[in-house]
């Protein structure tokens, strides 16, 4: 996963380069675990590079594509899979945001991850494992995006060590094995829920592309580890005993440092406050500017399209939070809005997504395996607000209100669940 630029470049130099359901009762449904590969571009599943996931599915459930949540990055679409709401309405706007109610604070850049923890940022919602663990039901997690707040003051029962500030993160085998312990637990300490999250198919993406050798590579150990995962279920006789669901969070777009459009070239950044920037750009005006910024940000130009917050199209569900900038930016795909200071980080960049989700090459990848799915089952695309009505009936606790409908994947589910 990579939420911003700067965390990018650090990454480089450590590596050297309202759905309502029926619950049934709590701890009587099969282990649930949702894994999401990050940045696994939904046609990344037709190169023939992934045996392990081909076979999970030909046994089980897969979408032709699944739609991210816009904006099409991690930590929105991550919260959303675990709420079913949009990123309007559960708070998590972008991966980089600032909210009026909390001055001084921002999240998601280079020099915040103290403050991303902070509860408020996330307690506009209550996700899953929030409600599973207030329903009785213990949960776990590996590395899932948001592991470090505590949300509503509920933690995860199990959780893997998260990653050093300045050290490299635990292993995709580490994970692994790390799971299939939480597996080996007595039935009333194993975890009816495990998040788990591997991100370095959207790190080789960024640094070299959605179509280059690096990603190829990334695919196939991603694979590999799935393959240690699927070995590990059958030795205990759980392969078809765990309810396993495969997703990502959003696709991953060909970029070119030379299809950029600077926020400098347009603006005085010193009217403003620049909140995010990538393939979605969103800057606040410094109060008695916003005349100045509104007219020069809304005017038509090639490449990029800027609405006030309230005018934001509605297919795109987004501009009603207060977190959403007051003048919000997206570029066209394969373009980016950037400052030029940030800019000098893109000769590393080679692959971005934050784009309109309606673009095929920002689909996510779905699949699903276990007692409670059907067997070859090919589902048409749908909506990534779906996944949570549908997790929550596996797991078995009551779903909170959400933007999902159950009805989009209830034909891949057995009967009884």
């Amino acid at each position: 996963m990579v939420r911003s630029i700067g965390q990018l470049v650090l990454l480089v130099a450590l590596l050297g380069f309202s759905g309502a359901v029926e619950s049934r009762a709590a701890g009587a449904n099969p282990p649930l675990i949702v894994l999401s590969i990050d940045g696994f571009r939904a046609d990344y599943f037709d190169r023939g590079l992934t045996p392990a996931l081909a076979g999970l599915a030909a046994a089980g459930v897969h979408a032709r594509a699944m739609r991210p949540s816009f904006p099409s990055v991690t930590d929105p679409n991550h919260y959303t899979l675990m709420t079913g709401l949009y990123p309007n309405h559960h708070g998590i706007v972008d991966n980089t945001m600032v909210d009026p109610a909390m001055p001084g604070m921002a999240f998601g850049g280079p020099h915040t991850a103290g403050t991303d923890s902070d509860p408020r940022w996330w307690n506009q919602a209550t996700p899953l494992w929030v409600s599973a663990e207030r329903q009785g039901l213990k949960t776990a997690t590996s590395q899932w995006p948001g592991d470090e707040a505590e949300v509503r003051g509920v933690p995860a029962s199990y959780r893997q060590p998260p990653t050093p500030a300045h050290g490299p993160a635990p292993s995709m085998d580490q994970q692994v094995d790390t799971v299939l312990g939480w597996l080996d637990l007595p039935a009333g300490q194993r975890p009816a829920l495990i998040r788990l999250h591997f991100g370095a198919v959207d790190t080789a993406g960024h640094l070299f592309g959605p179509d280059s050798a690096q990603v190829n590579a990334a695919i196939v150990k991603v694979d590999g580890e799935v393959s240690r995962l699927v070995a590990g279920l059958k030795a205990r006789n759980l392969y078809d005993a765990v309810n396993l669901v495969v997703v990502s969070d959003h696709g991953m777009a060909t970029i070119s440092p030379t299809s950029i459009i600077y926020l400098d070239d347009l603006l005085d950044l010193k009217t403003v406050v620049v909140t995010t920037y990538g393939a979605e750009g969103g800057v606040n005006a410094l109060p008695g500017h916003e005349a100045e910024v509104e007219k020069v940000l809304l005017a038509p130009r090639e490449h990029m399209q800027c609405w006030r917050r309230r005018d934001i199209p509605a297919r795109l569900h987004y501009g009603r939070n207060p977190r959403v900038p007051a003048i919000f930016c997206l570029a066209d795909l394969g373009w980016t809005i950037v400052t030029r200071e940030a800019a000098a980080y893109y000769p590393l960049l080679h692959g971005n997504h934050g784009y309109d989700p309606a673009e095929p090459t920002m689909a996510a990848l779905f699949l699903a395996h276990g007692p409670a799915f059907k067997s070859g089952v090919t589902l048409p695309p749908f909506d990534n607000v779906d996944v949570y009505p549908m997790l929550a009936k596996l797991v078995g606790v009551r779903p909170e209100p959400n933007d999902g409908r159950l009805a989009d994947i209830a034909p891949a589910l057995r009967s009884g669940f």
